[in-house]
Parts: structure tokens; C-alpha cells; sequence
């Protein structure tokens, strides 16, 4: 596996997986299933619902917002 370059969203995925036990993909799910859209809203929704750290939620959400473009 090539190491996603630095700054890219993806660089945070396997610290993200080993620190809450849940695969990246199961957190986009999550994501897409949010009535919620705006990136800041979604951010802090990871942060209060789900524990994330603030760095770990902004790049799950920059990037699954990313792929919907």
C-alpha cells in the first residue's frame, strides 16, 4: 500500500481504525446517512455522538464530502 500523500485526508485512516475499532468505511456509512450536510455541523456531530477527536472527524468528513463532488 502506498502511503497517501501528507495533508491528504486519507493519511488520518489507519490511526483512525486502530484508535476507535471500527473500519474507515463503516464511518463514511455513517456520514452519507446523516441528515446533515454542512462539513463543520458534520465534524462536530463525529465529535459529540461518536468521541472522535477533532482531527480525526475533519478528515473523515473532508473526505467523504470530497467523493461526493
Amino acid at each position: 500500500m502506498t502511503t497517501p500523500p501528507k495533508g491528504d485526508p486519507s493519511s488520518y485512516f489507519p490511526s483512525i481504525e486502530k484508535k476507535y475499532g471500527r473500519p474507515v468505511q463503516e464511518w463514511i456509512d455513517l456520514i452519507n446517512a446523516s441528515p446533515l450536510t454542512k462539513h463543520m455541523e458534520l465534524v462536530g456531530w463525529l465529535k459529540a455522538e461518536h468521541g472522535l477527536g477533532h482531527g480525526h472527524a475533519n478528515a473523515l468528513v473532508a473526505h467523504t464530502l470530497a467523493g461526493r463532488k
